[in-house]
């Protein structure tokens, strides 16, 4: 086995020898419940902060991890996540009224102009039936639309009953979650990739039958060439900051493996082109035997692509 995006280089500070890979993004975390200066170090370049507060998020400085983010949830009245211990009111905003004139209060592209005027890169929807009201068809369109009219994505949560078929027939373009709670459909898995929807693996924050069905739900993605971006929902829970090896060994259990791993880990969604201005580096050389991969990839550190000399 060979990793096509895995080149040979010592590094010029240490002169270690290693392997160099493209930088690795979490594509799913939640800054204000983590503290995220470790995670280069611990191999993450880049992370796609996915509910927090807009104003907070506007005003970080850079550096790595280097953060995109969806800004505030917007949800349905009384829906996910408020109430939430975690959710405090700043990352949560009611649309009411799929208004697409600008200023109305609880409009929908008052939502979406919130959020992109704060520098947002994705809008982040809340469809979690299972856990309170969710955003009428009527509503869901219109921030789609809003989403659109100002150039950004839309990623979804979805979950409950009919709530992943809603997204993507609404046109959402990702899932915060693979789908866990039911089995997804053939007609569902038709319909996502050929969409060119992308699912955001996050599942290593499940156990018993709920893992087991979204290990299921994206082997049947990913078998039919489904985009599948690394996250791991960091802050919901106990999770390792930075490359959590089991969430890449669950990755390869449903079929994501080898350069299909690498790909998860180094998609730049939702930008459009990666930055090479880091790498990943993972001490030694690559392993041939494709089991050992996710292992092996846990114990990469962020690196300047600059300190890499390739070597034959």
């Amino acid at each position: 086995m060979t990793l096509d995006a895995a080149w040979a280089v010592r590094r010029a500070l240490t002169a270690e020898v290693g392997t160099a890979l493209p930088a690795f993004v979490d594509h799913h975390v939640h800054l204000h419940l983590i503290d995220a200066s470790s995670m280069p170090a611990r191999g993450i370049a880049g992370v796609v902060d996915l509910g927090g507060d807009p104003a907070a998020l506007a005003r970080r400085g850079r550096g790595l991890p280097r953060v995109a983010y969806a800004g505030a949830f917007l949800t349905a009245p009384g829906g996910y996540p408020q109430g939430r211990s975690w959710a405090p009111a700043a990352i949560v905003r009611e649309v009411t009224d799929p208004s697409a004139h600008p200023g109305v209060e609880g409009g929908a592209r008052t939502a979406v102009d919130e959020q992109a005027d704060a520098g947002a890169s994705v809008i982040k929807i809340a469809l979690h039936a299972d856990a309170g009201p969710v955003l009428s068809d009527v509503l869901l369109e219109a921030i789609i639309a809003a989403a659109t009219a100002r150039g950004l994505p839309v990623v979804a949560h979805a979950q409950g009953p009919g709530q992943v078929e809603r997204a993507l027939e609404a046109g959402v373009h990702a899932l915060a979650h693979t789908p866990f709670d039911a089995p997804v459909s053939r007609r569902t898995l038709t319909l996502a990739v050929g969409s060119g929807h992308a699912w955001i693996s996050t599942l290593d924050i499940h156990r018993g039958a709920a893992r087991d069905r979204a290990v299921a739900n994206l082997r049947a993605f990913a078998a039919r060439g489904g985009r599948v971006l690394y996250g791991t929902d960091l802050g919901n829970g106990p999770l390792p900051v930075g490359l959590n090896r089991r969430e890449l060994l669950a990755l390869h259990e449903a079929g994501v493996r080898g350069d299909a791993l690498v790909s998860a880990l180094s998609d730049p969604w939702p930008a459009e082109e990666t930055d090479g201005a880091v790498s990943t580096f993972v001490a030694g050389p690559a392993p041939t035997d494709t089991d050992a991969v996710p292992t092996w990839l846990s114990r990469g550190t962020v690196v300047p692509t600059e300190e890499l000399t390739r070597v034959d």
